[in-house]
């Protein structure tokens, strides 16, 4: 489910900075945070993927789509500051309890504007 994001994914980076771009005011840290826990029916199914070995399709689709949505709510965190790009951006994922999980995206939120 796209939360809409009004920042573009293209202007969010790991990086120090942007190429191409320089930044002109620092709006500050955002972050994007969701919790999840898996559905009784998502960890049986994962076990059994757990007996052929491999890549464990159901948690990598679950995982992917928590960072996505957690990317997600740091754009929009960081367009509701006034920034049109975030730099330094990471993410972090704690166990809150046995079976829910914390992934957290944050990043510095700034405005930048193209170099001539």
């Amino acid at each position: 489910m796209p939360l809409n994001p009004v920042l573009d994914p293209s202007m969010v980076t790991m990086a120090l900075e942007l190429p191409g771009f320089r930044i002109v005011r620092n709006c500050g840290v955002v972050r994007g945070i969701v919790v999840r826990s898996r559905s009784i029916f998502g960890t049986i199914g994962a076990g059994l993927q757990t007996l052929a070995g491999g890549n464990i399709s159901l948690y990598s689709d679950l995982c992917e789509k928590t960072r996505e949505e957690a990317f997600e709510l740091m754009m929009q965190h960081a367009a509701q500051h006034g920034a049109n790009a975030i730099v330094c951006a990471r993410y972090d994922a704690n166990d809150i309890q046995q079976g829910v999980t914390e992934v957290l995206a944050y990043g510095t939120a700034v405005v930048v504007e193209r170099m001539s």
